[in-house]
This record gives structure tokens, C-alpha cells and sequence, in this order.
């Protein structure tokens, strides 16, 4: 009943509940539209961006030093699943972008599996999560839901380490929609989410001057 009367305000009116919680998916959908259109640019942007420092902390707080079994959630140019190859991981590269699942193919020569958060159902399986700029085009609202599937995908004492954009904001930037996080609205969402347990929480600048990202390793309680 509660749901049936809710309604909100927008540029272009009134929604309902339903409307508007349509509208939210829609987000999801312009930003997967966004790498299908520009995946080639996106994937030379990025391929060569330097990750180490934080991936060499992220093998430091898995449980499993050697053939760890790392899920990494929206791959993109598959530039991380590389590295973590190289340093002796098993990985598993997901992407919602067909483009980005071709560009990743053809740049690691892994399959990649072509799906988005939500349609995730892993029980159990990884030691590791690595989403880098990744959930950030989640909207609010989903998170939750998604976020329970990311720690159903984690072995008990797996580690997920997830990168945002620091800031308040939730809107579209640039054609592709980000929610963005700081301490506080991060420390509320893993509140929210008991079987993960808070490792450590950074800031660090875009090497490309793009601004600061809010970093997090979390992990999941045994």
C-alpha cells in the first residue's frame, strides 16, 4: 500500500513507485549502453592504467596466497585479470558490455562471461572479489541487492575490494550514471551488509587527474 502511494518529483513530473524504480534500472541500462558505443575509446583509456599497488594489497589480505580463485567483476579491458594471472591467481572475468566481454577476450584470450550484477548467482566460489570502478553504476536503491549477491559469491574469509568515485552525488556524468561514496555513506553500506566485515578504507587520486577515489577491502566473516 505504502509502495502504491509513493510517489516522486522529477524534471518531467510525477512517477509512481514503480515508474520510478524503473527509471533507477534504466541507469544501469544507459551505462552498459554507453560502453557498447564507446567501448573501443574506454578500452585505450584505460588498458594501461597502473593498478599494482593496490592489487599487490589486495593479494596481501586474501586468505589464499597462491591459485586463489578471483572473480573480476566488471573486467572491462580485462587489464586487472592479467596482472592477477600473472601473480599466480585463477581468474573469472565478468562484464555486463558485450563490447567490453569482446575487448577483454581478445586482450587476455579468456572467455569472459557477458553478465550484469544482478544476474549473478555464485554460491561460495571465490576467495576474492576485485571490483574496480565497477559497482559504482549501481544506483542506491540496488545496491543492497547486489551487494548481497557480491558476498554470496565470496568464500567465508574471501576478501572484495570495491572502488567508487568520492562524493555525495548520485546522477549521470558523461552519458553513464555513477553513485558515488565517502567514508560515511560507505560505512552505512557495509553496516547494512553484517557478513562483511570493514578491512581498510583509503582515498587515492586518479593517476589521470580525474579526481579521488574512495577505495575498500572488506571481508566476508567466517
Amino acid at each position: 500500500m505504502l509502495e502504491a502511494a509513493f510517489c516522486a518529483i522529477s524534471p518531467e513530473g510525477f512517477y509512481s513507485a514503480a515508474e520510478f524504480y524503473g527509471k533507477q534500472k534504466e541507469k544501469i541500462l544507459d551505462s552498459l549502453d554507453y560502453y557498447e558505443r564507446y567501448g573501443n575509446a574506454y578500452f585505450e583509456e584505460t588498458v594501461n592504467l597502473d593498478m599494482s599497488g593496490i592489487l599487490e594489497l589486495f593479494l596481501e589480505y586474501l586468505p589464499e596466497k597462491e591459485n586463489a580463485d578471483i572473480l573480476d567483476l566488471g573486467c572491462g579491458s580485462g587489464r586487472d585479470s592479467l596482472w592477477l594471472e600473472e601473480a599466480g591467481c585463477c581468474v573469472s572475468m565478468l562484464d555486463g558490455s558485450e563490447m567490453m566481454c569482446r575487448l577483454a577476450e581478445i586482450h587476455t584470450g579468456h572467455e569472459v562471461l557477458h553478465m550484469t550484477f544482478d544476474e549473478m548467482e555464485f554460491d561460495c566460489v571465490f576467495d576474492g572479489i576485485w571490483a574496480c570502478a565497477s559497482l559504482l553504476h549501481v544506483p542506491e536503491k540496488e545496491m543492497d541487492g547486489i551487494m548481497e549477491k557480491v558476498t554470496d559469491a565470496l568464500k567465508p574469509g574471501g576478501i572484495l575490494y570495491m572502488s567508487f568515485h568520492y562524493g555525495e552525488d548520485e546522477e549521470i556524468r558523461g552519458q553513464r550514471f555513477f553513485h558515488d561514496y565517502t567514508e560515511d555513506t560507505m560505512r552505512e553500506l557495509l553496516r547494512r551488509h553484517p557478513r562483511l566485515r570493514m578491512k581498510k578504507l583509503w582515498l587515492t587520486q586518479d593517476e589521470r587527474n580525474s579526481g579521488t577515489w574512495l577505495n575498500v577491502l572488506a571481508k566476508r566473516r567466517d
